[in-house]
């Protein structure tokens, strides 16, 4: 590798102060510490306790939406939200290739089908009007659903994953999915504090799904949220994930088969005390994307992804395009050897073993973008 990136590895290192820097690290302090610590004495650490209540609430607020409903991790909250937006067994779902693995695994939890379309250059997420041309390809209406011609299947739902933190073009996917009579489910996962003409992600919905892992703009340890604008899909998502059980002082009667996805109160304290935090995260975030992008401008052949046209994202992981005569394994190779953690975008749903034949249109960009992105260190702090 070149004196660029020798300087490049180097000044990421001299920045966070560290011989190697993780790609993203949790930020904690005396508040997590307080809320966690009052937790324990309540004696409430499991599934009933004040913190549930106070973060679904304080979550709904943040993000604009009616309701909020706490659970395990996104995974199980983007399970709950296709099984309470409709979806069933052998059903279609449209979704990205280029994702985590978790929205192609929520819908086959239902034991329906993923069905992988390409994603823009532009936003890093699905692309509207390649799903579009493709639905001309493969579909026809019948009956007031969407089908598709060549397996004989409903098409129910379209599931945008908003990557990185960056909104996708949504207003065209809506008018999409009113069109073809397709359920909106947003995979905003890695959207909180993300926001697409001046409205916060998972709130174009019918529902949506967060993620609070350890290396997400907040954590709650392990954890996730389902947003919603509609009160009934609310109740029964909490329903749902809390056993199916029907409230009653002493019995145990459940009334269907239901999950126990419920957050436990330890971590939504930890959550309320980190969502206090998210703004001043994605401020530093927005320095580090300052740093970044005078920092590459010395390398040539590399750019630093901004946010697309439209939207304010919070930048989760900050991400480098590089131009194609690179070799994207000997950059990755380089910088972890040299005290940088980098990583590539995941491998296309399409090319994993469970999902390799399952239905997709072209995936052009897909395959561009998995030679030439990769991510690199993105805990926040404050640049000087």
């Amino acid at each position: 590798m070149n004196r660029q990136w020798i300087t490049f590895a180097t000044a990421i290192k001299e920045l966070y102060q560290k011989d190697f820097v993780p790609l993203h690290e949790p930020t904690f302090n005396e508040l997590e510490l307080d809320y966690v610590t009052d937790c324990i004495q309540s004696g409430w650490v499991s599934s009933v306790g004040k913190y549930v209540d106070r973060f679904e609430k304080e979550l709904a607020e943040f993000t604009g939406v009616k309701r909020a409903v706490a659970v395990v991790n996104g995974t199980a909250a983007l399970h709950i939200a296709l099984k309470v937006a409709g979806v069933q067994a052998n059903e279609e779902v449209f979704m990205p290739s280029l994702t985590f693995i978790a929205t192609a695994n929520a819908t086959t939890y239902l034991q329906a089908i993923p069905h992988f379309v390409d994603v823009s250059e532009e936003t890093l997420g699905l692309d509207p009007f390649m799903l579009e041309e493709h639905i001309k390809d493969i579909g026809e209406m019948k009956n007031g659903q969407l089908m598709n011609k060549k397996t004989g299947r409903v098409i129910r739902a379209v599931v945008p994953m908003h990557t990185f933190g960056h909104p996708v073009d949504i207003d065209p996917l809506i008018e999409l999915c009113e069109r073809y009579n397709l359920v909106l489910v947003e995979d905003a996962a890695e959207s909180l504090g993300s926001y697409y003409k001046g409205k916060h992600t998972g709130g174009f919905g019918r529902v949506s799904a967060l993620s609070f892992n350890g290396n997400k703009i907040m954590t709650t340890g392990g954890g996730g949220a389902i947003l919603t604008n509609d009160d009934k899909l609310a109740d029964y998502a909490k329903h749902l994930t809390t056993t199916a059980k029907v409230p009653h002082r002493w019995e145990y009667e459940h009334d269907e088969v239901g999950f126990n996805y419920r957050m436990p109160n330890i971590n939504a304290a930890l959550g309320c005390a980190q969502l206090h935090k998210v703004a001043t995260f994605i401020e530093q975030k927005r320095q580090l994307t300052q740093f970044y992008e005078k920092l590459v401008m010395c390398i040539d052949g590399v750019t630093l992804f901004k946010e697309p046209t439209n939207t304010k994202g919070n930048y989760w992981l900050q991400s480098l395009i590089l131009e194609q005569n690179f070799s994207r394994d000997t950059v990755l190779e380089f910088l972890n050897e040299n005290g940088v953690m980098s990583r590539p975008i995941w491998t296309p749903m399409d090319e994993l073993s469970p999902y390799k034949h399952m239905p997709k249109a072209e995936l052009i960009v897909t395959k561009q973008l998995k030679n030439t992105l990769i991510n690199i260190p993105s805990t926040p702090l404050k640049v000087k």
